[in-house]
């Protein structure tokens, strides 16, 4: 086993808060493509990987406020109502305001931030702040300090050996479903 260091969540990408276009503005969503993910898309959601959510947003959405295209690969963090939920972007989407998500720099593999992040949620739960709900703000999201591996590949070694249980558990979870159809 490899050097592990301590280091922010900023040290292992980008984070990136998200946005709602207004909901008064039919341009916003009308023939929408842009894929738009909210927390409650995640409610309930078990697979790692998600490419679109209930809604999508138009060109015109997108500009009209401050949602960012994340590149495939990002992983989602709901960072409120509720904070935790943990996904991948299967492909570019944009979230809502209800996400601190994270886009990986080239020395983190996404795949170890995702059961990084999964691993650490209710700790970084336990840092939201609010009165009316807890928020987990961009600023304590990119704070938050966690042990990784050094090397990239010490990190590729480890989620795979995780996501070949999860490929397990997904493919047994479909066979279940087509079962009980």
């Amino acid at each position: 086993m490899g050097n592990w260091k301590t280091c922010t969540i900023a040290d292992l990408g980008m984070v990136v808060g998200g946005a709602t276009p207004s909901t008064k503005e039919a341009e916003n969503y009308d023939g929408g493509t842009i894929a738009w993910i909210t927390p409650k898309d995640l409610a309930g959601y078990s697979e790692r990987f998600i490419s679109h959510g209930k809604r999508d947003i138009t060109e015109t959405g997108l500009h009209s406020c401050s949602a960012q295209m994340m590149p495939r690969h990002s992983v989602l963090f709901s960072s409120r109502a509720p904070i935790g939920y943990v996904a991948i972007a299967e492909n570019e989407l944009c979230t809502n305001q209800g996400f601190k998500s994270v886009v990986p720099n080239e020395n983190t593999d996404y795949m170890f931030l995702y059961y990084l992040l999964l691993n650490n949620r209710q700790r970084i739960e336990h840092m939201g702040s609010g009165t009316t709900f807890k928020e987990v703000s961009g600023k304590t999201m990119r704070s938050i300090e966690v042990r990784v591996p050094e090397s990239k590949e010490e990190q590729i070694r480890i989620s795979s050996i995780l996501s070949t249980i999860d490929d397990k558990i997904e493919e047994n979870e479909r066979i279940n479903k087509n079962l009980a159809a």
